[in-house]
C-alpha cells in the first residue's frame, strides 16, 4: 500500500475534484490550467512507494501539486536519495546530453483540442530529438515515436494545428516554414505559421489535409533542400489549398534571418506562385 498514493488521493477527493479510475490510474481534472475536463493528469502508485504525477497538458506535475499545495517530497512514503527520484518531466534532459549538449528549445505538437500528440527538442549543436508522452515512464516521455517495430506510435500533424486551425476558420493565410525556429519567427510578427516535424521534406499528405480551404505562403529556405521541401509542399496542397504562393528569404537563408535583418513580411520574395488567389489577377499559376 502507497501512504503517498493515498495522501493524494484522499486530498483530490477532499477538495471536490472530478476525477475517475481508468488504464491502472486515477484520471483528475487539470486545476492546473483552468480546471478542464477529467482525464488530464494521471497519477499512479510509483516505485519505493511513492506515486507519480503527470499532466498531459502541462507535461510536468510542479503545476498540479503547487494547485493542490503539495511538494515533490509529498509523493513518497520516505524520504529517497535524490539521484533515485523520477526526473520531472519538463527538465532539461536530452538524449545527446552525455556528449556535453544543452537543450535551447522544445516544441509540442498538439492536436484540435489541444492535448499533446508528442514533441520535439533542440539542443545547442542542432540535434532534434522527438519524444512521446508516456505516464508510465519516469521522466513522462518516450524518446521515440515509433515501437520496436518501426511502427508509428502517434498521429502525424502540422505543428501549432489548434492555432492554424482557428487561422483557417478565420480565412487568415498560412505560412509554411521548414522548421519550429523559422515558424516562431513568423509568428513573432503577427503571422500564422506552422511545419512539419523533423526537417525538409519530411511534410506529407497527412500534414495537408488539414490545411484544406486554405490560403498558402511557403517560406522556402534558400538552398537545394528548401526548393525540394517547397516542391513536395506544394504538390501535397494542390489538392485541398485555395491558393499557394512560395517565396524566400530577402536576406539570408530563411525566415529568421529574414527578420533577423530587419525586414518585414511584405519583404519576401515571390518566386512560385503554383495556385494564385483566385481574385489576384497577377498571380501566374505553374
Amino acid at each position: 500500500m502507497s501512504i503517498a498514493f493515498n495522501r493524494v488521493a484522499d486530498l483530490i477527493r477532499d477538495q471536490g475534484l472530478r476525477h475517475r479510475y481508468g488504464g491502472g490510474a486515477l484520471r483528475v481534472q487539470g486545476i492546473c490550467h483552468d480546471g478542464d475536463a477529467e482525464g488530464t493528469v494521471a497519477i499512479r502508485r510509483g516505485n519505493n512507494g511513492g506515486v507519480v504525477i503527470f499532466c498531459h497538458k502541462c507535461q510536468g506535475n510542479a503545476e498540479f501539486l503547487a494547485a493542490l499545495g503539495l511538494t515533490e517530497a509529498d509523493l513518497y512514503d520516505e524520504p529517497l536519495p535524490e539521484q533515485q527520484r523520477d526526473r520531472p518531466a519538463d527538465d532539461t534532459w536530452i538524449p545527446c546530453r552525455d556528449r556535453g549538449h544543452k537543450r535551447v528549445a522544445q516544441y509540442v505538437y498538439r492536436d484540435e483540442r489541444g492535448a499533446v500528440v508528442h514533441g520535439v527538442t533542440r539542443c545547442d549543436h542542432k540535434c532534434f530529438a522527438q519524444w512521446r508522452p508516456d505516464d508510465t515512464a519516469k521522466s513522462g516521455r518516450r524518446w521515440s515515436l515509433n515501437d520496436q517495430q518501426g511502427n508509428r506510435l502517434v498521429r502525424v500533424i502540422p505543428y501549432r494545428l489548434p492555432e492554424i486551425l482557428k487561422a483557417i476558420a478565420d480565412d487568415r493565410v498560412i505560412w509554411i516554414a521548414e522548421g519550429e525556429k523559422d515558424v516562431h519567427a513568423l509568428v513573432a510578427h503577427g503571422l500564422q505559421a506552422t511545419c512539419n516535424a523533423a526537417g525538409a521534406c519530411k511534410w506529407t499528405t497527412e500534414h495537408a489535409q488539414f490545411l484544406r480551404g486554405a490560403d498558402v505562403t511557403i517560406v522556402a529556405d534558400r538552398d537545394d533542400k528548401g526548393k525540394e521541401h517547397a516542391q513536395l509542399v506544394v504538390e501535397t496542397l494542390r489538392p485541398v489549398a485555395r491558393s499557394i504562393y512560395v517565396v524566400q528569404a530577402k536576406a539570408g537563408k530563411d525566415a529568421a534571418d529574414h527578420f533577423a535583418a530587419g525586414l518585414g513580411d511584405a519583404d519576401f520574395r515571390q518566386v512560385w506562385a503554383p495556385l494564385p488567389y483566385p481574385a489576384d489577377p497577377s498571380g501566374v499559376a505553374a
